[in-house]
């Protein structure tokens, strides 16, 4: 069955069982097959709680998106139709996304609200899961001018928003500026806004590592394993080399001599005797651990890398800089299901969780946060009592009080400057292909790269070629 056939029969069963309540005169026990058990009114606000699910919170900073919702029920005390209940759901991208997939196919679940992967925003948009936002009036146009250009972009489907930003992501680089004195590589020749691939080539040379066990110290380390990770991985050194897979409809653009291209690009970055050889089986946590205990200098990683590495290092001994090259964007939006019969109390809350305050909470926490302003000179605070809730990202109170040379977060200076670089990265990050048929995609990438990059002698020419038959099937929808 094809996304539109899936589509037109989500909207036949739904129109089926309007005209059912119609006839039986019982229009209020219509649920949408949502599984609530309150009545539904005409303006979505039916019985509570209003359900949110979500993956889980990788910050370590106290479940801020928790804190978040007892904000809002706090806030909404007197009105039991209001209150808000979150349910985080377990597992990995793929697994959160296989069960939101069947819950809101089968109508087993009852979600009000869901919180998805940017990926995934066609794909559920396409199969009629969850619901387009209303054309905003000005004052609401002028709130979601505040949110981060290409972030909100996600959030869009053949020309309707679907979604509203909630936490965004966005590569980075993390260095061992201990390490690279030690080799007599100058403070002026470390890490800047404008550095280039090349020139940390330049540097792993001048650090002479040769790693070929797991447990040598390397140049630089990333996520190598067969999964996202490997498709963000690929998809910043396709875009370097000027490679985009698809147009903005989501149909395959690309060919054998352009994926060539891209495939000698990814070769190059993690060539031998530059990347650690565990980053061909590593993810988020074990990278995050080769660099921490000091088996690479360099390490691409997430934003919550940032308050996590306070809690594993010395302040003096990494820091951060924007990504060379091009750097992919992640992050989560909230979405009202398409069934949802709290639609209207659904799409309140989103706005609460997606508000001035609320982003600066989520900044605060770890993550990266989807409004410009919150990056600007004067944000709006995190609410008090949500901000008095969280522990600083990634360790204790205490870590966060501790002097600069022992284990900690960095000093307000560099905490500043780190956000800084996090907005401006934010600007000119790069999305992976938009289309319904993602998650085939990225499975077929992972498979033909994670083969290239385990060859003894990779040919790419070959890869392209066949990973070009592949892509125009996963794109066609075959």
């Amino acid at each position: 069955m094809t996304y539109g056939d899936r589509r037109s029969g989500h909207r036949r069963a739904r129109t089926a069982v309007v005209l059912c309540c119609l006839l039986a005169f019982v229009s209020a026990a219509c649920t949408g097959g949502s599984g609530g058990s309150g009545e539904s009114g005409q303006d979505g606000t039916a019985a509570g709680p209003i359900v949110v699910a979500s993956g889980l919170d990788v910050t370590g900073s106290g479940s801020v998106r928790q804190q978040l919702i007892e904000e809002w029920n706090r806030r909404h005390a007197g009105s039991k139709d209001q209150q808000a209940k979150l349910v985080e759901l377990p597992g990995g991208a793929d697994q959160q996304r296989s069960q939101l997939l069947g819950a809101l196919q089968s109508g087993s679940a009852r979600y009000d609200v869901v919180n998805l992967d940017i990926t995934w925003i066609p794909e559920f948009a396409e199969a009629g899961l969850i619901s387009p936002l209303p054309v905003a009036g000005s004052g609401a146009a002028t709130e979601d001018a505040d949110f981060i250009r290409q972030v909100h972009a996600t959030t869009v489907w053949k020309g309707r928003s679907y979604a509203r930003p909630f936490n965004t992501d966005v590569g980075l680089l993390y260095y061992r500026p201990d390490l690279l004195t030690q080799a007599d590589i100058e403070a002026d020749k470390q890490p800047t806004a404008n550095w280039t691939w090349d020139q940390l080539y330049s540097s792993v040379k001048t650090l002479g590592l040769n790693p070929v066990r797991r447990d040598e110290r390397a140049g630089w380390t990333t996520q190598l394993k067969q999964y996202e990770g490997l498709t963000v991985n690929t998809v910043e050194a396709f875009a370097d080399a000027g490679v985009h897979l698809t147009d903005s409809d989501g149909r395959y653009s690309s060919g054998p001599e352009d994926l060539k291209k891209g495939l000698d690009s990814l070769l190059d970055r993690v060539g031998r005797g530059r990347v650690q050889p565990a980053a061909l089986t590593s993810d988020e946590t074990a990278s995050l651990t080769d660099f921490a205990e000091g088996r690479a200098v360099f390490l691409r990683h997430w934003p919550y890398a940032y308050g996590a590495l306070g809690s594993l290092m010395k302040a003096k001994e990494y820091a951060v800089n924007r990504l060379p090259g091009k750097a992919v964007l992640g992050g989560q939006n909230l979405a009202v299901t398409a069934d949802s019969p709290r639609a209207g109390n659904a799409r309140a809350l989103i706005t609460f969780l997606t508000s001035r305050e609320s982003e600066r909470c989520l900044l605060d926490a770890g993550f990266a946060a989807t409004r410009a302003s919150v990056y600007g000179s004067t944000p709006k605070p995190c609410w008090p009592r949500v901000a008095a809730a969280l522990r600083p990202a990634g360790g204790s109170s205490k870590a966060a009080a501790t002097e600069a040379g022992t284990t900690g977060r960095q000093g307000t200076q560099a905490r500043e400057a780190y956000i800084r670089l996090l907005g401006a990265a934010l600007t000119e990050a790069v999305q992976r292909p938009r289309t319904p048929y993602y998650g085939a995609f990225t499975q077929v990438l992972q498979s033909h790269v994670h083969a290239l990059l385990a060859a003894e002698r990779p040919d790419t020419a070959a890869a392209a070629d066949h990973l070009d038959h592949a892509l125009r099937d996963v794109f066609a929808g075959r």
